[in-house]
């Protein structure tokens, strides 16, 4: 029941991280360009937003197989 917890627990974690890596990483460059006329170069921007893009999904897809750990 305890590790079942604590695997849940895990989970959300890194759900909490992959969040966060996709909206600060991922959108706030990219409003950033649009909004407030950031002069940095689309492709940088692009590079920045397609990698936190990735790593995000990678981080949610890691905290799903955490869940495959759940014990019935």
């Amino acid at each position: 029941m305890i590790e079942n917890e604590q695997t849940k627990l895990t989970a959300t974690w890194l759900n909490g991280i992959s969040i966060a890596v996709f909206a600060v990483g991922g959108l706030a460059p990219l409003l950033s360009s649009v909004y407030a006329g950031n002069e940095a170069p689309i492709e940088v921007i692009g590079l920045i937003v397609a990698v936190c893009f990735v790593g995000s999904g990678a981080l949610h897809i890691l905290a799903r197989h955490q869940l495959r750990r759940l014990k019935p």
